[in-house]
């Protein structure tokens, strides 16, 4: 765990967010998890609201490092890259036994009414998942017909990534992720074969 205590506080409550929600996620278990006393968490966060902004602008910021570099690691073609990110989401749902759960989608459904910066920070995060996927369908170029609205398809591959994961987690059954996966890929390759037609 980070050593800074801002970080040790914003790295615990991404942990305890994902597994407990933040509703039921108190001050106390902010503490356990960091060892740290009152003094020091009120210091850097006057509330519990005032941490979640903290998380959320650390996932809106390690959406690279910490999410598409390492799924992306050793892969050049732009659509490839689409079905690598979605294949990290099915390995943390392996991993998991499909407990896993977006941490952005889990919050966005826990928190019905945020407040405007909590909610246009979980809009920025979704935005920036999505600009990278819409990168990869205009790097893929001609291969996609030039009529399809990319940032429509990015937009469709975000929501068919978290109802893959929602279905998976309800379920606790992985097949339930790859049919939504795999019913994607025939999308694209029909979109393929669609542009190669009429090229």
């Amino acid at each position: 765990m980070p050593g800074d205590p801002k970080q040790k506080i914003v790295h615990a409550a991404m942990e305890l967010f994902a597994l407990k929600g933040f509703n039921s996620t108190s001050v106390a278990d902010l503490l356990s998890r960091t060892q740290l006393h009152s003094g020091s968490l009120y210091h850097f966060f006057p509330s519990k609201q005032d941490v979640l902004i903290a998380v959320l602008e650390a996932y809106r910021e390690g959406i690279r490092p910490m999410l598409l570099e390492p799924a992306w690691r050793g892969i050049e073609d732009p659509i490839e890259r689409i079905f690598a990110l979605l294949n990290s989401y099915r390995g943390m749902l392996v991993e998991t036994d499909c407990t896993y759960g977006c941490p952005i989608g889990s919050l966005a459904l826990e928190l019905h009414e945020p407040d405007p910066k909590v909610r246009e920070l979980m809009a920025a995060n979704f935005d920036a998942w999505t600009s990278a996927i819409e990168s990869c369908l205009r790097e893929a170029g001609e291969r996609i017909p030039p009529e399809l609205d990319r940032r429509g398809l990015a937009e469709f591959i975000l929501t068919t990534m978290e109802g893959g994961v929602m279905q998976a987690r309800t379920h606790r059954d992985i097949a339930c992720f790859d049919r939504n996966i795999a019913a994607l890929r025939m999308h694209f390759d029909l979109l393929e074969a669609h542009a190669k037609a009429h090229a």
